[in-house]
């Protein structure tokens, strides 16, 4: 049934006559009762009945009414909540890896709790292809990914992503190891061209990186350990077992130092990735903004646009 037609109702239950909605809706008496009268046979069952000169509602009339003002204000609702002009309401549903969580969405907590209150965060930490694929079936609004330059992913115009901040990455080696000083990423490699590599145990967006480089160095990478963690990254590396990525500003366990790399640098570029059109939800657009607030100067060098968006965790690997 049309909701239009339900408004007539109750607004004839309301007045008690037909030229009283007519006032109130700036139509005519002739068109209330046509919408009534429409109304009636869209439900099978007269809704009014004469009651002198005028019409009263009958008990289906009452009763379709009284459902009729839930029906409304639940309309009502609804366009307001998908009104990209209204105020903010609503819960936003995240799923991203740790690191961005913590460096991003606690923040934006933070700032919504103060400017936002009616707009609510929940997380859930999750690789980012496990994170896609709950989106893809509507099981969370907003994804936080990322992905290497080196190592680029691609989405389809399904996916609206926005660009968060980027993280430059080094290698990840024995304190003790000697590397000449203002060497390229390639000659890096070459250095460490004969050891063991380390790369991560549940995606493989970091050893794509590393074969990357390990070509262009001319050698092929022996991956022999994989994990999920770089405080245990680090302990392979201090123990001997290996080099691995890392990031430039990570926190360095005693026995480990990170090289930076250049030429070509490793940079890590996170997003938020939402379904195309629901970025103009309004609770969600607010996160959105903010999100896209939280990138540092090292941001200029990720630039990145629809069908941008990456697979790697991090802390778990940042």
């Amino acid at each position: 049934m049309e909701t239009r037609r339900l408004r007539f109702l109750v607004e004839l239950a309301r007045l008690g006559s037909m030229r009283a909605v007519a006032d109130v809706l700036g139509t005519s008496t002739s068109t209330v009762s046509q919408q009534v009268a429409a109304l009636a046979r869209e439900v099978g069952a007269p809704l009014v009945e004469p009651d002198g000169r005028n019409v009263r509602l009958t008990a289906a009339g009452r009763r379709l009414a009284g459902h009729a003002d839930g029906i409304l204000a639940a309309v009502e609702a609804a366009r307001l909540d998908l009104d990209p002009g209204a105020v903010p309401v609503g819960t936003v549903r995240v799923a991203g890896f740790e690191t961005a969580i913590r460096r991003s969405v606690l923040p934006v907590a933070g700032v919504l709790a103060v400017d936002h209150p009616g707009v609510r965060l929940t997380v859930l930490e999750l690789e980012p292809d496990e994170a896609l694929g709950l989106l893809a079936v509507d099981g969370c609004d907003l994804v936080l990914a990322y992905d290497f330059d080196l190592a680029p992913a691609s989405f389809g115009s399904s996916l609206r992503v926005v660009p968060v901040w980027s993280r430059r990455w080094g290698l990840g080696v024995p304190a003790s190891s000697v590397v000449g000083a203002g060497a390229g990423a390639v000659e890096v490699f070459r250095v460490f061209a004969g050891d063991e590599w380390i790369v991560n145990s549940r995606n493989g967006i970091d050893e794509r990186v590393v074969r990357t480089v390990a070509s262009m160095a001319g050698f092929r990478p022996r991956v022999t350990h994989r994990a999920d963690s770089l405080e245990l990254m680090q302990d392979l590396i201090a123990a001997g077992l290996g080099v691995s990525l890392l990031p430039v500003d990570v926190r360095v366990r005693p026995g480990v130092r990170v090289v930076p790399l250049a030429g070509p640098e490793v940079v890590m570029r996170a997003c938020a990735v939402t379904r195309a059109g629901r970025e103009v939800w309004a609770p969600l657009a607010v996160v959105l903004g903010l999100l896209a607030g939280c990138g540092e100067p090292d941001d200029e060098r990720a630039v990145v646009g629809d069908g941008y968006v990456g697979g790697v965790d991090a802390d778990d690997l940042s």
